[in-house]
């Protein structure tokens, strides 16, 4: 069982008389930000000039280039693109550290797959929300927080933990529950969880689901409402109960339909296309993929993009989205 931190393993006063700097300002870079700032930590932002940057002026933050943001810090919250890290991190972030800084990542990608290497002298942990962005700072706003994540790759100082648990703490997750990891497990469980479940087989299932009913001469929107609009019931009702109670909370007839279908669905030639899946990733061929069509303009990401905005699912689901109340 993964160990669980306790509450008294927190600091009462995160991160105390430390300079803290989120490098990267999108949506998880601001989140943190904003909580730690709310829990009384002392927050800069490094963002190049642009959109981004403006906003964390708008939000009241000092916002600095990447590099003076490293150079004044004492420790960095590293929220840039998994595919844009390595770029960074060697023309920003590694002429200006010194010794006794700290590095943490809210995503273990770049350092489970060698995009850069970290100096000996400084500490390097993980601090990882399990939630998005929104709810990253909506649940703090509530007075809880996300669960999270926390690891160490390399404590220089002996302070590693002591600091990732103080970042935890000042971002809610303590509130919440707090597991200790590894930069390789997170990365690993991260990636297999997106794509066999999250947003690979999730989708295609809802996506093949519509399609088969549209084909049959249902209704589009009969096909939406079952296969996209009910999803969020049966997903909540899993999230809050668990496997069991959520069988329970649906109808007998959906109970028995599910067990029987389920299996002819997910069989043995769907896990071992899981088996794969996994293997790419462990093995760095998935992770040298994605680097490699970032260098080249993500074309093929553009394509997949421009064909799902295109299709039939999403052009019923907006129609019907739009005059649903909220």
């Amino acid at each position: 069982m993964a160990h669980r931190f306790a509450p008294e393993d927190f600091p009462a006063e995160p991160l105390r008389d430390l300079r803290v700097a989120v490098l990267g300002y999108g949506n998880q870079g601001r989140a943190q930000a904003l909580n730690l700032r709310d829990s009384g930590v002392d927050v800069m932002i490094g963002q190049r000039e642009g959109g981004s940057a403006d906003r964390a002026r708008t939000d009241g933050f000092a916002v600095h280039s990447v590099a003076d943001a490293v150079a004044a810090a004492d420790v960095m919250m590293l929220t840039l693109p998994d595919e844009r890290m390595g770029v960074v991190f060697a023309a920003d972030i590694a002429p200006h550290l010194r010794a006794g800084q700290v590095l943490l990542f809210s995503h273990g990608f770049a350092i489970r797959y060698g995009l850069i290497h970290p100096p000996k002298d400084v500490d390097v942990a993980l601090v990882s929300p399990k939630g998005q962005a929104r709810g990253v700072r909506e649940r703090y706003l509530a007075g809880s927080g996300v669960p999270g994540l926390v690891g160490i790759h390399q404590d220089a100082t002996g302070r590693a933990l002591e600091i990732a648990l103080g970042y935890a703490a000042g971002c809610g997750y303590s509130r919440s529950l707090v597991l200790e990891t590894t930069f390789a497990e997170e990365t690993e469980t991260d990636l297999f969880g997106e794509q066999a479940v999250l947003c690979g087989g999730i989708i295609e299932l809802i996506k093949a689901g519509y399609d088969t009913l549209v084909e049959a001469g249902y209704q589009p929107e009969m096909a939406y409402f079952e296969c996209v609009h009910e999803t969020k019931l049966i997903i909540d009702l899993l999230v809050e109960r668990g496997l069991a109670d959520m069988r329970r909370a649906i109808s007998d007839t959906a109970e028995w339909g599910g067990y029987l279908a389920g299996p002819r669905l997910v069989d043995e030639r769907t896990r071992a296309e899981m088996r794969g899946l996994l293997a790419a990733i462990r093995d760095g061929s998935f992770a040298a993929g994605w680097v490699s069509e970032a260098e080249h303009g993500k074309p093929t990401l553009h394509g997949f993009r421009d064909a799902e905005s295109r299709s039939g699912l999403e052009a019923v689901g907006a129609e019907l989205r739009s005059g649903m109340a909220s």
